[in-house]
């Protein structure tokens, strides 16, 4: 049981760190690739705790595919790192605020007034079962089927905004015209131009 404590809170530390050097760090690749790592640490915490198949998707899913679509949409894009970094000081403060407000959120929903809240739920899946899978999807089309239906409408918002991203014109980017191109014709392409110090 030791064992399994500290390996518990080396991957939690490393799971801070990774999520810290997310929002420091200053390229987007490497954030992302940091982003990797903090779902690659979660998915060994949830594996701790008796969660394999909500490890094996996370690491399946968001790192197998949302992460490399993830790094394919900024690779793509031309982002301007010195127009972002501008803003910084004028957004900290707002940052600061949401920090701490979601910080008071968590703590709020994770302290003892609330552990003995979902008692009944818990009761109900021992009788169900052993099976994680089973329980899992008991438990979200039961208990928690709203919060699952607005989890699916933020992911296919996010989707919406990956396409609209992906389609906005940049002004440095050069497009072909096939219908202007086929209307070309010689005079369009070739220009003659004669030198007069020949005729001299």
């Amino acid at each position: 049981m030791e064992i399994e404590l500290y390996v518990f809170f080396l991957f939690s530390f490393a799971l801070i760190f990774s999520a810290l050097r997310v929002i420091t760090v200053n390229n987007p690749v490497k954030a992302a690739i940091y982003l990797v790592f903090c779902f690659f640490f979660s998915a060994i915490l949830w594996l701790l705790l008796n969660a394999e198949f909500l490890s094996i998707i996370l690491i399946l899913v968001y790192v197998g595919a949302v992460m490399v679509l993830f790094l394919f949409v900024v690779m793509m894009l031309d982002i301007n790192l010195a127009k972002i970094q501008e803003g910084f000081v004028n957004y900290f403060p707002v940052g600061l605020i949401v920090f701490f407000v979601m910080a008071v959120l968590l703590i709020f929903f994770l302290s003892d007034q609330f552990s003995n809240m979902d008692k009944n739920i818990i009761q109900e899946i021992t009788l169900i079962g052993s099976n994680n899978t089973k329980n899992l999807g008991y438990l979200l089309y039961t208990e928690f089927i709203l919060a699952f239906e607005i989890a699916g409408i933020i992911l296919l918002l996010g989707i919406i905004a990956a396409i609209t991203l992906t389609h906005k014109k940049n002004i440095l980017t050069k497009y072909q015209n096939p219908s202007e191109q086929v209307k070309a014709t010689k005079s369009d392409r070739l220009k003659v131009i004669k030198d007069e110090g020949q005729k001299q």
